[in-house]
């Protein structure tokens, strides 16, 4: 750093300041660090951005941040850190930075907290059979025994899979901690002792797929990971399961996955799809076993001060010589989306 306080400026999309931070937040930044200006940069070309990438030590980004090339680098020879107030940083931060030596964060950890509470309450219902009761009840308008009707429902000794042992999967590993429940993870890069640690078994997809009550799906989207749940593999499931996906809809074969769910003896919650809107004719739309959610499992609303209190608590740190606690590596960017 070139100045005992450093200076902070913020990157990100038009509105995102106003929804992620509120204005306690940003001035919880003083009297440690002087933020340059609290309207953000949404280029790097401008006169205005320019004139404040001279002099910005920390740079605070958010969703929509404009891509820190060689050529906005080149106009920030003070930047130290980045600090991104989301999940992802590929869209935005590329070799040049890493190249550098700059630091980066994400809050990724705290994104990932509202995903895994949706996850688990979605798992809770489905054993429970909440949504498909619900369903009769309202079709029918009649009284309705629930266990007639669905004599396996409820969550205790259910066997629950977790595709993914991400940061979501573990926060979803940890909020089912206290229930009876019998927790599988199917990660590649998962060892025995960390699953032994998280109190989990684990096993292939195979075995997950086939024998699990509820499937969820927390693996990242990459090259490698596109179409991971074939047809083979959908076609597998377990009679009577339900499968969760908050993941990426491109990891799911969904012709497949439709075609499964058609037979009517599996269930799906989808807050994920490819396309991101389906078409309007989509059978997902209609089909009785489905529930469809916008996408909303991420941060929203008053959970989106979340990821600003993570990355204002980064930049803190950095003003008082501490390490980075969501300092992220190159090789990180191989195993996460």
């Amino acid at each position: 750093m070139t100045t005992a306080k450093p200076n902070v400026a913020l990157a990100m999309g038009p509105g995102v300041v106003n929804r992620v931070f509120p204005p306690r937040r940003l001035d919880s930044l003083a009297p440690g660090m002087r933020l340059l200006s609290t309207e953000p940069m949404e280029d790097f070309t401008s006169p205005r951005s320019l004139e404040l990438l001279a002099e910005t030590d920390i740079l605070i980004t958010g969703w929509g941040c404009p891509r820190l090339d060689a050529s906005a680098l080149a106009a920030a020879p003070r930047l130290t850190h980045v600090l991104h107030a989301g999940g992802t940083v590929k869209h935005h931060v590329g070799d040049e930075c890493w190249e550098r030596g700059i630091e980066i964060s994400t809050a990724a950890d705290a994104n990932s907290i509202p995903v895994a509470e949706y996850t688990v309450a979605m798992i809770l219902l489905a054993n429970k059979r909440v949504l498909q009761i619900a369903r009769k009840l309202h079709t029918e308008k009649t009284e309705i025994e629930p266990d007639q009707v669905f004599p396996d429902m409820g969550n205790f000794g259910k066997r629950v899979g977790i595709i993914g042992a991400s940061r979501i999967g573990r926060h979803v590993i940890r909020l089912l901690a206290p229930y009876d429940v019998q927790v599988v993870v199917s990660d590649p890069y998962l060892s025995a002792a960390e699953a032994a640690v998280l109190g989990v078994e684990p096993v292939t997809l195979d075995e997950l797929v086939a024998s699990s009550d509820v499937v969820s799906l927390h693996a990242p989207s990459l090259p490698s990971t596109r179409n991971m749940l074939h047809e083979g593999l959908v076609a597998s499931f377990k009679p009577g399961a339900t499968f969760i996906n908050t993941s990426r809809g491109e990891l799911v074969d969904q012709d497949a996955l439709l075609a499964r769910v058609e037979q009517g003896d599996l269930y799906a919650i989808l807050d994920v799809t490819t396309p991101w809107l389906l078409p309007a004719e989509s059978g997902f739309y209609t089909h009785p076993n489905v529930l469809l959610t916008p996408h909303l499992a991420g941060s929203l609303g008053t959970e989106l001060e979340r990821m600003a209190v993570s990355t204002i608590e980064e930049a803190l740190r950095i003003s008082r010589g501490e390490p980075l606690l969501h300092k992220l590596h190159p090789q990180d960017l191989a195993f996460t989306a």
